[in-house]
C-alpha cells in the first residue's frame, strides 16, 4: 500500500523544501500527548509537561484531539510563514466551513481518496465526528462541540492557545530547532537543483520514492513531458492519491523537515489543498529488543494483513471496535476477533472508558519487536 502524488508536468521549482514554525509546534504538541510514539523523547517530554502551568496543560488536554491520534491537516501548512505569528495569519485567512473541515481531518482510515465534507453543513460528518470525539473522552467532546456550533470563537481561542504554546516553551525549541530545519531545508533545496527529485527523495526518508515512466534515462528530473506519468510515492499503511495541481492557483509540493517527528511521515491531501509532506530530519535510537520467545507467537499475530492495517490505527491512539469496523469496512465481530488475537499476543491494551470499550496498540512491547514494524505502523 502506499499514497502517490501525481506530479506530472510539474516544475522542479515547485517542489518546495521549507521549515515551518506551525508545523513543528503541532509535532512538539503531538510528541508531548504520545510520547509512546517518540521513544527518544521522553526526556524531553516529562521536563516540559511538568513545567506547564495548570490551565495551559488543560487546554493542550482539551484540543488534543488535533494532534494527538493523527495530525490535524490545519498544522501542516503548505506556504509556510517565517514566525508562528505568520502561519497563524494565514490560519486565519481560511474560511469556517474549510478550516472546521480542515481541523477534523485526523482520521486514521485507510480511504483518504473519498472527498470529506465540511461538519458545518453535512449532518453525517458532523454526526460522524461528535461520536470520534466522544469516544476519546468527555474535554475532546466538549471542544468539538464549541468548534461545530461556535468555530468563529473556538478559532480565537485556538490561536491564544498556540500563542501561549510559543510563551511556555515553543518559543525556546524554535530558537534553537529553527537554524537546524531551516538547513536542513537549503541542503534539500541544493541537492534538488543538482541531483533531482529521485535523489532528493531518497535523502529525505527511505520511504520516499520517485516513479517516472517518461524519464528512461534513470535521471528523475520529474519535469514531465510526453507520454507517461510521474509521481512520488510514499510507502505507508495507507491508501491515498492526489495531484500536485490539487490547488490550481498553486501547484507543487511542500516538504517541512522536523526535529520532533520520526518515525512518523506524515501527508496532508485534501481536495483542493496544495500536497504537504512533514518528514523528520534524525532517528533516535530504540529500547534494546526483549528476549526472542514473544517474537514468534507476536509475529504469527501480525501476519494477517488487516490486523496490520488495524495496527497503524490502534498505534496513533485508543479506537472502539465499532470505530475500527466502520474504518475499515467490515463487520464489527470480525473486528473482535482480530483484536482478541492481536491481545492474546500482548500487543493490544484495552480499557473501558464509559459506554467505549477502547482498544491501543502497545508501543513499548512492538518496540522490543523491532524498529522496522514500529517505524512502518507508525510512518
Amino acid at each position: 500500500m502506499a499514497n502517490v502524488i501525481d506530479i506530472t508536468g510539474l516544475p522542479p521549482e515547485r517542489v518546495v523544501f521549507t521549515p515551518s514554525p506551525l508545523a513543528e509546534l503541532g509535532a512538539a504538541l503531538h510528541a508531548l500527548s504520545e510520547p509512546g510514539h517518540h521513544p527518544g523523547l521522553h526526556g524531553w517530554v516529562t521536563a516540559t509537561n511538568a513545567a506547564l502551568k495548570t490551565d495551559l496543560a488543560d487546554r493542550l488536554c482539551e484540543a488534543d484531539i488535533l494532534w494527538r491520534s493523527s495530525r490535524s491537516d490545519i498544522l501542516l501548512p503548505a506556504r509556510p510563514g517565517a514566525t508562528l505569528a505568520e502561519d497563524l495569519d494565514e490560519l486565519d485567512k481560511i474560511g469556517d466551513e474549510r478550516f472546521v473541515a480542515a481541523a477534523f481531518e485526523i482520521t486514521c482510515s485507510p480511504r483518504y481518496t473519498r472527498p470529506t465534507p465540511s461538519p458545518l453543513v453535512d449532518a453525517g460528518e458532523r454526526a460522524r465526528i461528535r461520536e470520534m470525539a466522544a469516544a476519546r473522552g468527555p474535554r475532546q467532546a466538549a471542544f468539538t462541540d464549541r468548534m461545530l456550533t461556535d468555530p468563529d470563537g473556538l478559532r480565537v481561542w485556538l490561536r491564544r492557545l498556540f500563542e501561549d504554546c510559543e510563551e511556555a516553551f515553543f518559543g525556546d525549541i524554535w530558537r534553537r530547532v529553527g537554524i537546524q530545519l531551516a538547513a536542513d531545508a537549503r541542503h534539500k533545496t541544493e541537492l534538488l537543483r543538482r541531483k533531482g527529485l529521485a535523489e532528493t527523495l531518497s535523502a529525505t526518508s527511505r520511504a520516499l520514492w520517485l516513479e517516472d515512466t517518461q524519464d528512461r534515462s534513470g535521471t528523475g528530473s520529474g519535469s514531465g513531458s510526453g507520454s507517461g506519468s510521474t509521481r512520488i510515492v510514499l510507502d505507508k499503511l495507507a491508501q491515498g492519491r492526489t495531484t500536485a495541481f490539487a490547488d490550481p492557483a498553486d501547484p507543487g509540493v511542500t516538504f517541512l523537515p522536523t526535529s520532533f517527528g520520526w518515525p512518523h511521515l506524515v501527508f496532508a491531501h485534501a481536495q483542493g489543498w496544495r500536497p504537504v509532506l512533514q518528514y523528520p530530519v534524525a532517528s533516535p535510537e530504540l529500547p534494546a529488543p526483549a528476549a526472542l520467545e514473544l517474537v514468534q507467537q507476536r509475529l504469527e499475530a501480525l501476519g494477517h494483513p488487516m490486523r496490520m492495517q488495524l495496527c497503524r490505527t490502534l498505534s496513533r491512539g485508543p479506537h472502539s471496535t465499532g470505530e475500527l469496523a466502520e474504518a475499515f469496512g467490515i463487520t464489527s465481530p470480525e473486528v473482535s476477533r482480530h483484536i482478541a488475537t492481536l491481545k492474546k499476543a500482548g500487543l493490544i491494551q484495552t480499557r473501558r472508558r464509559g459506554r467505549y470499550v477502547l482498544h491501543q496498540l502497545d508501543l513499548q512491547v512492538v518496540a522490543r519487536l523491532g524498529s522496522d514494524f514500529l517505524e512502518g505502523v507508525l510512518r
